[in-house]
């Protein structure tokens, strides 16, 4: 997804045009799964508004922006070409983590995908060349022997294969957000198709699914996870993340995620307390 285009567009046009041409361009059918990022003056990214003027919202790159539960079953082979895009980016800069037995895999269905079948020779001057993982010289060996299985199949296969052993992993999806708990402890905030996370480092500690949520909020730089009743717990838990720009930079996405991934299986009603904040006028649609 490093590729350099230049589009020429109106002064008062808006992110939502924009995103449209982007999408043209790249021939895009299934283009609700991704956006446009950009870097906020606060030193935070945060997700290009479609209804808002471009000229505010400077500086954007695509990524994906939905992660479904299996991207194998994204409708369109460019789709799922640029998942697997995104999936090599985040391994490579070290934003997937995972073990090194997961970590040689990926990078064995990259080589099958990018140079066809196994070739040793090829295959070890290919990996001095182009780094996909963080310490990949200590893996070259384990890569090598997967990538030597992969006789046969196809880039597009590949690539299949590719999201599939990445769903499968803690990290997949996740663009944690730093804050502190209760206690202060340090932690990172994260949300997926399922509902919002909690990690300590890479380790998931606490999962609040959609079903258990009664509401989201943030109050100045709190985040609010309001729970349904709970016999166990206190049913308000609270976060405090850098400042109120950030808090509500992910409150924002957890309302878009719930939306894209919930809102059509559920009647209406049960949602506007959920997404709903006081303070703000914010709705996905």
């Amino acid at each position: 997804m490093s590729a350099l285009f230049f589009f020429f567009l109106q002064q008062n046009v808006l992110g939502g045009d924009f995103f449209n041409k982007v999408c043209g361009h790249l021939k895009l059918l299934e283009k609700e799964y991704f956006g446009l990022e950009f870097r906020h003056h606060s030193g935070h990214y945060v997700w290009l508004e479609l209804l808002k003027p471009l000229v505010k919202q400077i500086k954007c790159k695509f990524i994906v922006k939905f992660f479904p539960p299996d991207p194998g079953q994204l409708k369109r082979g460019l789709t799922r070409y640029l998942f697997a895009l995104q999936i090599k980016q985040d391994l490579s800069n070290g934003s997937l983590t995972c073990n090194d037995n997961s970590a040689a895999l990926l990078v064995s269905h990259i080589l099958q995908s990018e140079i066809g079948d196994y070739d040793e020779e090829l295959d070890y001057q290919h990996l001095e060349m182009k780094h996909y993982v963080p310490n990949q010289e200590y893996l070259d060996h384990k890569i090598i022997k997967l990538h030597k299985r992969h006789r046969g199949v196809s880039p597009a296969d590949s690539d299949v294969q590719l999201l599939e052993v990445a769903r499968k992993l803690d990290m997949y999806g996740i663009r944690p957000h730093s804050a502190s708990d209760g206690e202060g402890m340090r932690i990172n905030l994260a949300v997926t198709h399922s509902g919002v996370l909690v990690f300590q480092g890479n380790t998931k500690i606490n999962t609040f699914s959609w079903a258990k949520i009664r509401k989201l909020s943030f109050k100045r730089k709190h985040f609010l996870i309001k729970l349904y009743d709970q016999a166990s717990c206190k049913d308000t838990l609270e976060f405090a993340m850098a400042s109120r720009d950030v808090c509500k930079s992910f409150w924002k996405m957890c309302v878009e995620y719930h939306a894209f991934f919930k809102l059509a299986e559920e009647p209406e009603p049960i949602h506007k307390t959920l997404l709903s904040c006081k303070g703000s006028r914010f709705r996905y649609r």
